[in-house]
């Protein structure tokens, strides 16, 4: 089988589109997910923390204070971006809690798996035979 064919059968299995579609799905989910914490949760959350944006929360590797990243940056300092790693953090919390509920619906939509109970073969004819002689000597001895 040459290289082409076989990768021909390796793209035409259904997991690899499904896969596929759930890569695509998922990069659009997390930008979704992203900017409801970055334009809707982080503000609300910043606004009754005291006005607080987290998207400017650093500390400047120089001990220098500065407005923003982006004045520390052109500076030429190395900054400590937490209040960017808490919109990541949540960010993640957000995807990790939606997939939990796919996965428990997906779960419940499951059938419950039939049980098959295993019934054991009939004896085979000589087997049945040596019961009856054994049945035989077991009655004739009473």
């Amino acid at each position: 089988m040459g290289l082409v064919s076989e990768f021909k059968e390796f793209i035409a299995k259904g997991n690899v589109l499904d896969l596929a579609v759930g890569v695509i799905i998922g990069a659009s989910f997390g930008k979704i997910v992203t900017s409801l914490t970055d334009d809707i949760l982080m503000p609300i959350i910043g606004l009754a923390l005291g006005k607080v944006d987290f998207a400017n929360l650093f500390v400047a590797m120089n001990g220098q204070h500065y407005a923003t990243i982006e004045e520390a940056k052109k500076a030429g300092v190395g900054t400590i971006n937490y209040g960017l790693f808490i919109n990541a953090l949540i960010n993640f919390l957000i995807i990790a809690f939606i997939i939990f509920l796919i996965v428990k619906a997906a779960n419940r939509m499951k059938k419950a798996p039939i049980e098959v109970v295993a019934v054991p073969a009939p004896p085979t004819t000589e087997q049945q035979l040596l019961m009856d002689i054994r049945d035989s000597l077991r009655a004739s001895r009473l």
